[in-house]
């Protein structure tokens, strides 16, 4: 079964170019995560500051992959995470600043 999140995010206005810019660059790393079936990026037509990233994994266990794949530490990654509940992240150094509310995230399985 395939296992989806969906990541829902506002830039704040003066900092969308360096949003779209790191999450450009984090969706070529993170494809590459094994069990990854995508990672993909988008922008809200109609208002530059929301973005969305829909993560699309092989099992839910496969997040692990994404979760510590070295990327993860680095400028755009994440300084610490609970494993055992990936959802609570803390310090997502470049973007969390940069954005004007907190991420919403939601999951799903596909059938």
């Amino acid at each position: 079964m395939v296992y989806t999140l969906i990541v829902h995010m506002k830039a704040k206005p003066d900092t969308v170019e360096e949003v779209k810019a790191k999450l450009h660059e984090a969706s070529r790393v993170y494809r590459n995560d094994k069990e990854t079936i995508d990672w993909h990026v988008m922008q809200d037509p109609k208002d530059a500051t929301k973005f969305a990233v829909v993560e699309r994994y092989e099992q839910e266990s496969s997040q692990h992959y994404h979760l510590t794949n070295p990327y993860w530490k680095s400028e755009f990654g994440c300084r610490s995470i609970n494993l055992a509940n990936p959802t609570q992240l803390s310090t997502l150094t470049s973007v969390i600043p940069r954005l004007a509310e907190e991420m919403q995230l939601s999951r799903f399985e596909e059938f």
